[in-house]
């Protein structure tokens, strides 16, 4: 009886570790202005501590999608939720003063059809509002007056003209973009109502 206990304690021995991965966050934008993450708020592993958006992708018990809060330090689960579709952007390090101020419009300033924009909050670091884009909306030619970041809730396809040039982006929930301080565009919504969030960074 002594040899097959002693061959049951070899094998279990020899057996590889199970080893446990924790969830991590997705960096799905990084440059020097800002960085955003896409998770849930129970991993939380690989977000950077500090200040920043928490943003709800989908409807769920601690939150209905587009709901935004600001937390002192991102990498710390908030009060409520465990395995909620987020977003989290990240301001970075504050840009050097500009001699002359920015010419450019807020979210929400530049001419449109078919768009309706609700503030969410303000603080010293961002102004965020939710934001839709009903089917055909229009958002004529503006410049950037700041830092935007969009995160999509919905998804859908936006005609986007720039530079000259047309291109149809398409959006899933979850996606994140930049659209930089000065950078000019016009856009038009050519699927089903687009809901978004805009973070706009202070300068």
């Amino acid at each position: 009886m002594k040899v097959p206990m002693m061959l049951v304690v070899a094998l279990w021995s020899a057996a590889p570790a199970v080893t446990q991965t924790v969830p991590r966050a997705t960096v799905a934008l990084d440059n020097a202005r800002v960085r955003a993450y896409r998770t849930t708020i129970g991993a939380l592993a690989g977000v950077a501590p500090g200040p920043g958006v928490v943003i709800w992708i989908r409807d769920s018990p601690s939150g209905k999608s587009g709901r935004a809060i600001w937390l002192d330090d991102v990498a710390a689960p908030p009060p409520t939720g465990g395995g909620d579709a987020i977003v989290i952007v990240q301001p970075l390090a504050q840009p050097a003063a500009r001699s002359t101020p920015p010419s450019g419009s807020k979210p929400g300033d530049a001419p449109f059809t078919g768009m309706s924009f609700v503030p969410l909050f303000e603080n010293s670091r961002v102004s965020v509002l939710r934001a839709r884009m009903e089917v055909d909306a229009r958002e004529g030619v503006h410049t950037h007056g700041s830092d935007t970041i969009v995160v999509h809730l919905s998804g859908g396809e936006i005609e986007d003209t720039a530079n000259g040039k047309t291109i149809v982006n398409r959006w899933k929930p979850g996606d994140v973009e930049f659209e930089s301080r000065g950078s000019s565009h016009s856009a038009r919504n050519i699927s089903h109502p687009v809901d978004v969030v805009l973070v706009a960074l202070k300068p």
